[in-house]
């Protein structure tokens, strides 16, 4: 029987030789990833073996990773205690893949999990966070469940109760314009098929335009899939996955090349032409509220964030620096910059791009989630609007219900905030 990628790699973690659509498995895990909200998968595990009457163990060790993203440092003493938790859970489980509030090897989950070779195509990857589906990008099975469910993967090594989800194929050929960018891309899809149009799917990329993409830009479309409903979004692996994972993530192991069949059946084909997108911008309050900038040019913006598990990779930071490099950020506007990891923090320093940042007048936190989700840094005033690269525009989503939230490309943001208001970076800004 033909089967999509997510077809065979379930297929695989189940121990068998093919699956159909809507059949029910229990998948071998291959990682389990949480961070601060470890703490409450910690309680719901204690409470399997509480009823078992015997101590609670994990699975396999090595295969959970926790890093701590969302509020680092500590913002409060309920934070703080909860983290302290978990570190003597991981102490006492023996788990390995743990980062903590660290300058050399801390970071957002998203970014640590495939920089430091956690990920392999053919994985099944399960997370408590909704973006989860960022791992995608390597090739692997990858979604989020909740505390519950995780409890139950840390006992069992398997995903409970899995639905084999159809499959969206999405073809992207073209190549995109100077300054316009895989943000723009998956914005883009959302408008188009709308923030419920892959609803329990899995959203496949195929395409020129993917082939010719870094992992950075892959990592971006397939974190954002999530917001258009979808279970998890997927690249099949090739070259460019073999180069990022033995270059820049360290891996000498083998690799699964595991590709769809040519045959296989997808629910839908969605084409997109690279070529002619402009730079898209999501409005709020909704992430599927999307347009292209020359709707939304001129908007005053109070915060600019670059940064987050969506575009807060080097790259992304490589051209915030170009287009701010020599110029100064506009006076009435703030500018918050959070790299995604401690190497991606290193690296754009001894490369000049942080020094051309904080020159211009941008404000470089420590790695982490920021403002994103509004519960650390950087939250926003009543009839504030802020321009963030991140992946959700939700009234309240960074910390204030009465503010404006729009979604843009580095480039966009980089270029808005020497103006002060939404700006089209392929015009120039002197």
């Amino acid at each position: 029987m033909p089967q999509t990628m997510v077809q065979k790699i379930l297929a695989k973690a189940a121990g068998k030789p093919s699956v159909e659509v809507g059949e029910v498995l229990e998948p071998n895990v291959d990682l389990a990833m949480s961070h601060e909200n470890a703490a409450l998968v910690i309680n719901q595990f204690a409470e399997i073996y509480n009823g078992l009457g015997k101590p609670a163990k994990v699975w396999n060790p090595n295969k959970i990773a926790i890093i701590f993203d969302h509020r680092v440092p500590a913002e409060s003493k309920k934070t703080a205690t909860n983290q302290k938790k978990i570190r003597t859970f991981v102490a006492e489980q023996g788990i390995s893949k743990f980062h903590d509030i660290r300058g050399d090897e801390g970071g957002i989950c998203h970014q640590i999990l495939p920089e430091s070779g956690y990920v392999m195509p053919s994985y099944v990857v399960v997370g408590t966070d909704s973006h989860t589906t960022t791992h995608g990008a390597i090739g692997a099975f990858s979604f989020g469940i909740g505390a519950t469910e995780m409890a139950s993967v840390w006992a069992l090594g398997q995903a409970l109760n899995i639905e084999v989800p159809p499959t969206i194929k999405v073809i992207i050929n073209g190549t995109l314009p100077k300054y316009v960018l895989p943000k723009d891309i998956i914005l883009h899809l959302i408008g188009k098929i709308s923030a419920e149009g892959a609803n329990f799917k899995v959203l496949e990329f195929h395409g020129e335009a993917i082939r010719n993409m870094s992992t950075s830009g892959r990592l971006t479309i397939c974190n954002m899939s999530v917001e258009a409903g979808a279970t998890s979004g997927i690249v099949p692996p090739d070259e460019e996955t073999v180069r990022y994972l033995r270059e820049e993530a360290g891996y000498k192991g083998e690799i699964d090349m595991m590709q769809a069949d040519p045959d296989a059946v997808y629910d839908q084909i969605v084409e997109i032409n690279a070529s002619e997108l402009t730079p898209q911008i999501a409005c709020p309050h909704t992430v599927d509220n999307v347009k292209p900038i020359a709707e939304v040019e001129g908007i005053k913006i109070d915060q600019i964030v670059i940064g987050s598990c969506t575009n807060g990779r080097l790259d992304d930071l490589q051209i915030a620096s170009e287009i701010l490099k020599g110029k100064k950020v506009a006076r009435d506007t703030r500018m918050l910059v959070f790299p995604a990891s401690s190497r991606i923090y290193q690296e754009a320093l001894d490369k000049g791009y942080i020094n051309d940042l904080v020159k211009a007048g941008a404000v470089v936190m420590n790695p982490g989630c920021g403002p994103c989700l509004g519960v650390h840094q950087g939250a926003l005033g009543d009839g504030e609007k802020a321009l963030a690269t991140t992946n959700r525009n939700f009234k309240g989503r960074m910390g204030n219900p009465v503010s404006d939230v729009y979604l843009a490309s580095p480039a966009v943001a980089a270029a808005s905030a020497l103006t002060g208001v939404i700006t089209d970076p392929r015009k120039g800004v002197n």
